[in-house]
Order: structure tokens, then C-alpha cells, then sequence
């Protein structure tokens, strides 16, 4: 009998699915609030509307995810949103943007485990580097013998979760102490200027909401109406724990005074710190957390090989690159799709040295372009099938987005990223050509899905 999200087979699957596929947007949480107040100049007061304004923009990418997998239910994405609307050779815009992605999300996730791992071990501070590279290695390592452990990945994310609900309730009730951090602001426009400017550095909270859209071709035993609801109830899930962490943590922030951290701990782990004390409730929201962060790394390093191995192509089907990336190993791994990522991501992790805050600033831009060229194909399907509504939302959608991108991109450095994803975006497209332009190019991140779910 085939499972459905309400027999208790499918509550199972359903559970392993979308916990497991949440874990990268819930991890953000660990550095998305500080990477808002470090924007802030360390403001507190702003810190809540700031938050509340990432949270409102993460609901509209959302729903506009939510109308991707009703279109699309065998997965695919922005990538087979933009070929279906405006041809074949725009698949390869969000293509780009996913795989530079990938390598922020690794990095960035490493990176934050260190963090949390020196929070709780103030005297690894000065091996940050290296604490990060071993973490690195120890996942890459882990994914070289199998793409297995969704129902692992799901654990982590659940547990997370109930150590944060724990901590909240404990600093809300009964904290152990307060900080002293700057809570006043300059009045008026300034206040309303800042918060505009500061609130697309936190927009890497929104990374990861793409992903029941693609991961939705993972479930293959279900029909189209069941992966449709798969991956809408993920979607509602993702937004609910979040979009609820986040608000309760940055009001917990506000409330007991916790600011810009010191150079050996983070912002989340004062937060559990002067909540709970340094006892076991605050050990165990760092282990969860640094956790919770290897598995969102971990899975980037299973989806980004994959997608690399979908676009080289098979024996009988070459793709548009090199076929080495996807030459796999007995336990299915394209191995060498691995050693491409674990290469960008050290020398990413070097060049921020081990620091996630500044990996930050690069990090909502690659899947800002994926995002926007979604809603602006979403918006042209709406116009096509003259619901006037649709249009109106996926047409404001996409200017916020692309007001947020504008925004990280005149900090200038982020610009790299936007480089990165265009130069690779052009390559593959100029590799595509060369090949003979062969079809179905706008289904490989669901055939990319599959094959790492059949592994």
C-alpha cells in the first residue's frame, strides 16, 4: 500500500523528509540574528523590527516555493521554473547560483560549528582554522562512504529544536543573567534607514527554502498529489520552527540584553548561556546546534557533488561537464564532485579564517539570483494563466528580492559571489552549446535529486 502523510508509514517518511530537508534553513538561526545586529552597529533596539522584516520576506520567498511545487511536483526547482518559462539556456542562471551555494553553505556551516564548538571551549579560540578544516574533512569524509542519514539528519534537526524550546522557555522564565548591550538608536528616518539596510545581511536565513522544491524528487514512491503535499508541509514546517526560533530568539536577545559577542563565543550561544547558565542545558544547545550545522553541511555535500554528477551526464547520455564528475565510487559517491567541493570550501574557510560572520555578507546573494529568476518565472506563468493575483505577488516578491540583492551588493565584496555564479552560469551554458544543446537540461537538479536518493 503506497504511504500518505497520514498513515503511520507516511508520518515516518513525511517526519524523515522534511526535518531532514529543514535542517540547512533551521541552522541558519545560529548566525543569522548576529549577522542582523553586527549590521546594526550592535544596536539591540532595531534588532526586533530588523528580524521581523527578514521573517516577513522569508514568508513571501516562501509562498512562492509553495506555488513551485504545486507546478512542479517531480521536483526541479527555480532551474525547471526558468527553462519552462523563458527557454532552456536560463536553467543555467539558478544552476550557477546553486552550486556556488553549495560552497557557501558548506563553509559557512563548518565554519559556525567551530564557533559553537569554541563557545563551549574557549581555549580552541586561536585553532579556529584548523578546528574548522578537521570538521571539514571529517564530513567530506562521511560523505565519501554514502548518501545516507536522512533519518540522522531529521534527529539532529528535532533535537535542535527541543534544546532551543528549552532554553526559551528557561530565559523567559527564569534566566540566569543579563547582559549590558546598547539598546538605544538614533530617531526617526535613521532608525527606519538603518533597519532597510541592515535586514538583507540576515537574509541568509532564507537560504535552504528552496530546498523541499528540488528534494521533493527524492520520493519517488509516491505519486504527484503526495509529493505535492510532502513538500507543501515541509514548506509550512520550515516556516513555523524558523520563522518561531528566530522571533522568540531575537526577543530573548532584546529582553536580557545580550549584544555583539566577544571574538571566542557567538550571539545564539550567549543567548543559551545567560538563559540557562553554564550548566548541562547550555552544553547541550551547543553540541545540538554545532550538530545540527555539520548536517546542514553534510547535506550540501551530498546535493552539490550530486548536482554536478547530473550534469556530467552517463555513458549513454553525456552531460555538459567533464565525465570524471561523475565517475562514482562502490558506495555510489561521485568522488571527485566531492574533492571539487571540499576544495572551494577550505579555501573559502581559509580565506574568512574560520569565521562565519563574514562568509555572511556572501551568502544571500548566489541564492538571491536563483530566487528572483523563480519568482519573476512564476510571475510570467501567473500572466499567462491571467490571475492578476498571482502576478501582483510574484511581481512584489521579486522586487523586494531584488532590492535585498541590490542592497548586499553594494557592500562590495559580496560582488564575488555574483561573479562566481555568472562565470560558472557562462561556462556551463557555453559547455551545453558545445555539447549539442541536449534536452532536458531544465529537470537536472530533480534528476540530480533522484540519482542521490537511488544511491
Amino acid at each position: 500500500m503506497p504511504a500518505t502523510v497520514r498513515s503511520p508509514r507516511g508520518a515516518v517518511l513525511f517526519f524523515a523528509f522534511a526535518f531532514a530537508v529543514i535542517a540547512d534553513p533551521v541552522s541558519s538561526v545560529a548566525y543569522a540574528i548576529e549577522a542582523a545586529l553586527r549590521a546594526l552597529d550592535g544596536d539591540l533596539a532595531l534588532l526586533i523590527p530588523t528580524m521581523s522584516l527578514v521573517i516577513g520576506l522569508v514568508v513571501v520567498v516562501t509562498a512562492n516555493y509553495w506555488q513551485l511545487v504545486r507546478r512542479f511536483p517531480q521536483g526541479g526547482g527555480a532551474a525547471a521554473a526558468a527553462g519552462r518559462a523563458f527557454g532552456a539556456r536560463w536553467t543555467f542562471l539558478p544552476i550557477g547560483a546553486l552550486v556556488v551555494d553549495f560552497v557557501l553553505t558548506i563553509g559557512i556551516s563548518i565554519s559556525a560549528a567551530a564557533s559553537a564548538v569554541i563557545a563551549l571551549f574557549p581555549g580552541l579560540a586561536p585553532e579556529r582554522v584548523p578546528l574548522a578544516l578537521l570538521l571539514l574533512l571529517v564530513v567530506a569524509g562521511l560523505t565519501w562512504f554514502g548518501h545516507g542519514g536522512r533519518l540522522l539528519f531529521a534527529v539532529m534537526t528535532v533535537l535542535f529544536v527541543a534544546v532551543s524550546v528549552a532554553v526559551l522557555v528557561l530565559g523567559f522564565a527564569a534566566p540566569h543573567t543579563t547582559g549590558h548591550a546598547v539598546t538605544g538608536h538614533a530617531p526617526g528616518h535613521a532608525a527606519a534607514i538603518a533597519v532597510v539596510l541592515a535586514f538583507p545581511v540576515a537574509m541568509a536565513l532564507a537560504t535552504g527554502v528552496e530546498a523541499p522544491s528540488t528534494a521533493i524528487a527524492q520520493l519517488g514512491q509516491l505519486d504527484d498529489t503526495r509529493r505535492r503535499r510532502f513538500g507543501r508541509g515541509t514548506l509550512a514546517l520550515l516556516l513555523v520552527i524558523v520563522g518561531g526560533l528566530t522571533l522568540a530568539l531575537t526577543v530573548l536577545a532584546v529582553r536580557l540584553h545580550i549584544g555583539v559577542p566577544a571574538a571566542d563565543s557567538t550571539q545564539i550561544a550567549d543567548i543559551a548561556h545567560a538563559a540557562a547558565g553554564p550548566g548541562w542545558l547550555y552544553g547541550a544547545f551547543q553540541l545540538t546546534s554545532s550538530l545540527l550545522l555539520l548536517a546542514a553541511a553534510s547535506s550540501s555535500f551530498q546535493a552539490g557533488p550530486g548536482l554536478l554528477k547530473a550534469l556530467a551526464g552517463t555513458m549513454d547520455a553525456p552531460g555538459v561537464l567533464p565525465p570524471v564528475l561523475g565517475r562514482t565510487n562502490r558506495h555510489h559517491t561521485p568522488f571527485w564532485s566531492v574533492v571539487v567541493y571540499l576544495a572551494a570550501a577550505a579555501l573559502i574557510i581559509v580565506a574568512a579564517a574560520g569565521e562565519e560572520q563574514k562568509l555572511v555578507l556572501f551568502y544571500a546573494v548566489a541564492v538571491f539570483v536563483s530566487f528572483l529568476v523563480g519568482l519573476v518565472a512564476m510571475a510570467r506563468f501567473a500572466r499567462s494563466e491571467r490571475t492578476p493575483a498571482l502576478v501582483w505577488l510574484n511581481g512584489l516578491a521579486a522586487v523586494a528580492v531584488a532590492f535585498t540583492l541590490v542592497v548586499n551588493l553594494l557592500r562590495g565584496w559580496p560582488m564575488l559571489s555574483l561573479l562566481a555564479t555568472l562565470l560558472i552560469a557562462g561556462a556551463l551554458y557555453a559547455r551545453w552549446v558545445r555539447a549539442g544543446r541536449p534536452t532536458g537540461i531544465e529537470n537536472v537538479e530533480s534528476r540530480a535529486e533522484t540519482a542521490d536518493d537511488a544511491s
